[in-house]
């Protein structure tokens, strides 16, 4: 029943990781963050044991440079952080140039910098020659490594520049190394190179210059992570990147795979023991902390990582995980779950069954009917992948009757507009029967299903008080088809929460309000069916 994550064994050493969500990363679409935001997410790279962090460009704005002073004070135990900036400009020296003043003040015992190898970028967008392009990577290095600091130099388009001109764009790795850099990074800046490119000029600069060597990736061609593992497997010993691939265009290498792969399939030590199973609480607190929505499908750490649906693949890992599992999902801090649909077998409803603490076996005549009844519900238009609660209530229904907690007489929903006004309210009326005494409430609300939703809980409360503490946490709808227009098939998701743990019901109905209803309701009888709570006597 066991799965076992196998881990390559090799004698290749330890690989740096690179972090640089907070300047590359920020560079994405829609991804913005604080001062607060980076500096939490320095301490929790710091906490999983990230080598370097490279925190933003000091010349590039104000909140850059508060950046750099704020982080001084911060006691991180692991973590590097680095100033980013560019060579010095052409025309001038690197000791009149603002920009490297800046990036010196910045305090950082490491500084990244970045420079040109494509001759493109020299003549056409530098306006500079070859010689004083390859002046100004002397002349910057230098200016650091005589100041005591540790230099990175980041190799602009080195793989474009390689295709262009090879000769040149070697020279322009010599010239960083030459002047002291203790790194040199091969940037597939453009993301259009594949990965035997990129294993190519990794093991040529590996032979060509003294400096260690290291990667940066971009996503354009969906290779990031691909061409990072490659560049590791040519040589190469220190991989930048970013948490969940953010980044400029399509993106960055994304960090959570790459570690991932480096440590589980390669066998090379990329975090301190303990930090690969932390990866999902990595991935998940930098989404939350940029506002932004995690990845389901996210290899490694999404929702849908280890999720089985099919009949096959659910009969098959019950037997033997590793049958469909390429490694265990608590190696990367996820795990397991079984999906239940349209496509599900028995082997589904029964392992769900048993995560629910119900005992049901594949060969219970109440497997296949309540297989059958999914499959049909199914058809119509429900979702029980992403609502566990109305499913978990379906199985209990069939196989644990229980005294229903209330029942539903009628409801009525009315709608005021008053257009002078530009105003309108919602008003509902639901009577219930609660252990045989009627109940009878009228709400109003911001819509109809938010009176409806006020109507329901203000007739229950008196009964159940706690249920003061439940609330709806999200709502969707989903029209199922063009067919039929307003008429169609409408399908309600509806997320609760009581403040400690959530969970989401679904209706299904061509009328919105129906379908809203049947999910209100299947929301509460599942809290309270959890709860096990018994009506307050009255």
């Amino acid at each position: 029943m066991s799965g076992r994550t196998e881990r390559v064994c090799n004698s290749d050493g330890v690989v740096t990781i690179y972090d640089t969500t907070l300047r590359d990363g920020a560079q994405g679409e829609n991804v913005h963050f604080s001062l607060p935001d980076k500096l939490r997410i320095v301490q929790k790279l710091d906490e999983l044991g990230i080598s370097y962090i490279e925190g933003g460009w000091p010349g590039s704005n104000p909140k850059d440079l508060a950046f750099f002073q704020e982080v001084s004070r911060l006691p991180l135990r692991a973590s590097r952080i680095v100033a980013f900036g560019s060579t010095r400009r052409a025309g001038i020296s690197v000791e009149q140039d603002p920009q490297i003043r800046m990036l010196l003040d910045a305090g950082t015992g490491s500084v990244a910098v970045f420079g040109k190898t494509w001759l493109l970028h020299v003549r056409e967008i530098l306006r500079a020659t070859p010689a004083e392009n390859l002046a100004m990577i002397r002349d910057t290095v230098a200016f650091f490594k005589a100041r005591g600091k540790e230099v990175i130099y980041d190799a602009e388009h080195a793989f474009d520049g390689y295709r262009e001109d090879p000769d040149y764009a070697l020279e322009c790795l010599a010239a960083a190394s030459e002047a002291g850099a203790d790194w040199v990074v091969l940037c597939d800046t453009n993301g259009g190179s594949l990965p035997e490119r990129i294993a190519q000029l990794t093991a040529l600069a590996r032979q060509k210059v003294g400096s260690r060597v290291g990667i940066h990736t971009h996503n354009d061609s969906e290779l990031a992570v691909a061409n990072a593992l490659a560049a590791v497997q040519a040589g190469a010993t220190q991989v930048q990147g970013t948490v969940n691939g953010y980044g400029e265009r399509t993106g960055n290498c994304n960090l959570i795979s790459t570690i991932a792969n480096l440590e589980i399939k390669l066998g090379r030590s990329a975090l301190p023991p303990g930090g690969l199973s932390r990866l999902q609480e990595l991935s998940r607190f930098v989404d939350e902390t940029a506002n932004l929505a995690p990845n389901p499908r996210a290899p490694f750490v999404g929702r849908c990582a280890f999720a089985h649906k099919g009949g096959t693949h659910v009969n098959a890992i019950g037997k033997l995980f590793r049958s469909y599992e390429h490694i265990e999902p608590e190696a990367v801090g996820n795990r397991r779950r079984v999906l239940v649909g349209e496509l599900s077998g028995r082997s589904n409803i029964a392992i769900k069954a048993r995560e629910l603490g119900l005992a049901l076996r594949e060969d219970d005549a109440r497997t296949g009917a309540a297989l059958q009844q999914i499959k049909e519900m199914e058809g119509k238009g429900y979702e029980f992948e992403a609502a566990d609660a109305s499913f978990e209530l379906l199985l209990r229904r069939r196989l644990l009757p229980y005294p229903p907690f209330f029942q539903l007489v009628e409801y009525h929903v009315s709608i005021r507009h008053f257009p002078a006004k530009e105003y309108e309210v919602s008003e509902a009326t639901v009577k219930l029967s609660v252990r045989g005494e009627a109940v009878y409430t009228v709400a109003e609300g911001d819509g109809p299903i938010h009176a409806l939703d006020r109507a329901l809980r203000g007739g229950l409360e008196r009964f159940y008080p706690d249920l003061a503490r439940v609330g709806l946490r999200d709502y969707k709808v989903r029209i199922l088809g063009p067919v039929g227009g307003t008429g169609a098939v409408t399908r309600v998701l509806v997320e609760s929460s009581d403040g400690m743990t959530s969970w989401t019901t679904v209706g299904v109905s061509t009328n919105i309000v129906e379908a809203s209803w049947e999910a209100l309701v299947d929301s509460i009888e599942y809290w309270l069916l959890r709860s096990k709570r018994s009506p307050v006597v009255v």
